[in-house]
């Protein structure tokens, strides 16, 4: 009986070829999505799942509650992990990272061999206890894990380096030399296995925190909050008891006397708005998004985003089948008639018709399987993924088998059931069209699947939006022809000599030295500040202090609103300060220039004041900023002139050479860094913009072939009316008006769901755009000519046929 069933669902398809590759290719877009976005799940959803002790090991983020804002952040005192291990039994290990990239030796590095004249750029270096290597349990090629960092100045470091530097060698014990450091080498201590692609931390060289190192002054302090704190808890621990007890005992026994000590008169005040979470590891990865972090995370409301426009463009596919399906249902009325009265039971109607939709679904995950083996490679560009079709997977044909008949199922079960309840009596009397006349589903339907259409739409154009107002913004700097040569620090005293060649260039028109840089993934030094004399009075100002040339303000077209730049010919300014109008305004500065302002350690004159600029992304408001004169020579900047851009590089590059034979020049552009800040906005809009794509393909697929039928359906229908004196015009009009009602009902709903989810979407952002009433006019005029165009053809074919062909059998 089975085979019978394929058989005449076999000879369906055949006989209607257009309907068969509609159902079939609409299903196959839809599957070849939700298997792009499923991989995409599977593979953010297993971050930091490969560790032995992964259940029990938790991140510490800070909380601060003030004016009903809640800040959260990964930075702790360096003695924060020690407290944690002593004062409290729940914690069995806890270990620190410093992965700042403001701190020297952290993010990147010139590295050389101890016996290699030449240095080598590596990015990816982080400082780390010995404890980390322990609660991780990270897996050694080479060295002995418990020992690895235990001595100080040793580094741990990747296979994948290894392999690069000592290939075929044990490298333990081996020197290495940062940045030409030659006074203190780093000693290899061991080589652990590759990081997984699924862990949050990605680091290819781990530098020790143990004993004496750079970092001493600050080992004993709470004042300085500078590193990440992981605990490994025993099982069983109460979470959010321990959280408690952990931020009552570390504020009161810790940080309120060292606070009370250091002067601040609120202490007691700021305490009380601080709180404290425990992360767990596996959260690290997609709960981070609203935590200031070292590092780039994912995001947990995307996924989920992009899982729901997957389903949709499956839930549209599915709705073509439906719509089809019933609006057919005048053709196969006499099919179930026949077959009823020669004694075809309903439940073998029904089983013939799941069949038919299973075979469907069946060709349609093939084919479906396919488009996604074939998309893969786009998909992981645009997603900044190396995602694989797991196709040697144990339960990868269990999955396609199984969702087959899932979907095929769910496709055709009301169809099945709507078909085979036609009785044979109406039918063989020709008392019943329902394919044509019950078109109140199939209107809902259509509706439903143009009104996700536009909302993706929609978000399409707002996002595109948003990335060009955010590039083209005004920000408060020049970021324009700024070339940025990276790892100067090399050069030590020299970087001064380099500085005064590159300005004797013609194309040349500033050069600023200064790590500390207008763009994310730079310096930073985070600082509290009071006016002088007021500490014991004010709260503090939390803000960044930056050491800058005198050549930092006009290199990157900074605007002076008060006062003057930095002089080189006045001593008293390597004790002045140009701020920001963001510190000025913490700070109740009504006239700033003169003010003297105090970080609790060093006292500073305030000499001016420069309009704000963005130096973090615009999804935060400008923070409060102070420049000081001071060494951070790891990047030199150089505003050029307009032209020959590449044969001034190419002098560049000659002036380095001389400067520093053994390492090659690398150097960045600052547009193109500042670019890199927003490319998770530019892959959110190019998922979008596909998806939005492939929503539209699957609906128009539908209309289209819904067209074809009921030109089909009413074709009788047009040749009386043309007949009887009707125009091209008027018929045309009578097919596509309904159509276009459904089309504009899709828009009227549509239009304030996408405006609310992207208001949602909007809000991360402290610098956005407004949605104005065009955006919903793009998206509509778009969706709209989509559609005409899509049953023109049908519509025209229908105006124009011959009506003798439609009722020469009348």
């Amino acid at each position: 009986m089975l085979t019978h069933y394929f058989r005449i669902a076999f000879r369906n398809m055949s006989r209607q070829k257009m309907y068969a590759a509609v159902k079939i290719g609409g299903f196959a877009i839809g599957i070849a999505a939700c298997l792009l976005i499923g991989l995409l799940i599977r593979n953010e959803l297993s971050y930091d799942t490969q560790y032995k002790n992964a259940p029990d090991i938790y991140r510490l983020i800070g909380v601060y509650k003030e004016n009903g804002k809640e800040e959260k952040g990964v930075s702790w005192p360096a003695p924060m992990a020690k407290a944690m291990k002593a004062d409290f039994p729940e914690v069995e290990r806890a270990g620190r990272l410093m992965p700042a990239k403001l701190f020297y030796g952290a993010g990147s590095n010139q590295l050389r061999k101890e016996d290699e004249p030449n240095n080598t750029y590596e990015e990816g270096f982080t400082y780390a206890d010995q404890e980390m290597l322990d609660m991780l349990q990270l897996p050694m090629v080479y060295g002995d894990r418990a020992k690895a960092l235990a001595e100080p100045f040793t580094m741990v470091i990747t296979k994948r380096k290894a392999d690069k530097y000592f290939p075929g060698e044990n490298p333990v014990g081996k020197l290495m030399f940062l940045n030409n450091d030659t006074k203190y080498p780093y000693k290899i201590g061991g080589v652990i296995e590759d990081w997984p692609s699924t862990a949050h931390l990605h680091y290819d060289f781990l530098l020790t925190l143990t004993g004496k190192s750079l970092w001493d002054g600050e080992q004993g302090t709470w004042m300085a909050q500078n590193y990440s704190t992981y605990v490994q808890l025993k099982p069983g621990t109460d979470i959010k008891a321990f959280e408690q007890k952990v931020i009552s005992h570390v504020l009161n026994k810790y940080y309120l006397p060292a606070m009370k000590a250091a002067g601040d008169v609120d202490a007691a005040d700021v305490v009380s708005k601080a709180g404290l979470l425990a992360q767990p590891l596996k959260d690290i990865h997609l709960r981070s998004y609203d935590i200031w972090d070292w590092e780039p995370r994912g995001d947990i409301r995307f996924v989920w985003l992009f899982a729901a426009i997957a389903c949709f463009i499956l839930i549209i596919a599915c709705i073509n089948f439906l719509n089809l399906s019933t609006a057919r249902s005048a053709n196969r009325a006499k099919e179930v008639g026949l077959r009823k009265v020669i004694g075809s039971q309903r439940s073998s109607l029904i089983k013939q018709f799941l069949t038919e939709s299973i075979l469907y679904s069946f060709f349609a995950f093939i084919l479906g399987l396919v488009l996604a083996w074939a998309s893969l490679p786009y998909f992981n560009t645009i997603a900044g993924k190396s995602l694989s079709m797991p196709i040697g997977e144990w339960w990868m044909l269990p999955l396609i088998i199984t969702g087959a008949l899932f979907i095929g199922l769910l496709a055709g079960l009301y169809p099945s059931f709507y078909l085979s309840a036609f009785k044979p009596i109406q039918v063989l009397k020709g008392q019943l069209s329902r394919g044509s006349k019950n078109a109140g589903l199939r209107s809902t339907l259509v509706v439903f699947q143009f009104t996700t259409s536009i909302i993706l739409l929609i978000g399409t154009v707002v996002i595109y939006r948003q990335m060009q107002y955010i590039l083209h913004a005004r920000i408060g700097f020049d970021k324009e022809q700024i070339v940025m040569i990276q790892g100067t620090n090399t050069l030590k005293r020299q970087t001064v000599a380099l500085k005064e060649e590159l300005l004797k260039l013609p194309q040349v028109q500033h050069v600023s030295v200064s790590g500390y840089l207008p763009v994310a993934d730079s310096k930073r030094d985070g600082n509290t500040f009071w006016k002088e004399g007021r500490r014991k009075e004010d709260p503090g100002v939390g803000g960044q202090k930056w050491y800058v040339d005198d050549s930092y303000i006009p290199t990157f077209g900074m605007k002076i609103v008060a006062g003057r730049n930095f002089s080189p010919l006045m001593p008293t300014d390597s004790q002045a300060l140009v701020i920001n109008q963001a510190m000025a305004s913490k700070l109740g500065l009504k006239d700033p220039i003169g003010e003297k302002i105090t970080n609790g350690w060093e006292h500073f004159t305030v000499i001016g004041v420069v309009e704000n600029f963005n130096f973090e992304s615009m999804k935060q408001q400008v923070e409060p900023l102070c420049m000081t004169l001071g060494r951070s020579g790891d990047v030199v900047s150089v505003k050029i002139k307009g032209g020959n851009i590449q044969q001034t590089l190419a002098t560049i590059t000659g002036i380095w050479k001389g400067f520093a034979p053994n390492q090659p020049i690398r150097y960045t552009f600052l547009d193109e860094r500042f670019a890199a800040m927003y490319a998770d906005v530019e892959r959110t809009g190019i998922i979008f913009t596909c998806f939005a794509v492939l929503a539209i393909i699957v609906a128009c697929l539908g209309l289209f072939a819904l067209a074809a039928f009921m030109a089909e359906q009413r074709s009788k229908e047009m040749s009386i009316r043309k007949v009887l004196g009707a125009s091209v015009a008027g018929l045309f009009m009578l097919l596509v008006r309904n159509f276009l009602k459904l089309i504009l009902i899709s828009m009227i709903i549509a239009a304030p769901a996408g405006w609310l989810l992207m208001q949602k979407w909007l809000q991360d952002y402290a610098y956005r755009i407004s949605i104005t009433w065009d955006v919903f006019l793009i998206a509509g005029v778009a969706i709209l000519a989509i559609a005409l165009a899509t049953i023109c053809y049908q519509a025209i074919k229908a105006a124009i046929a011959n009506p003798i062909k439609s009722l020469r059998s009348e």
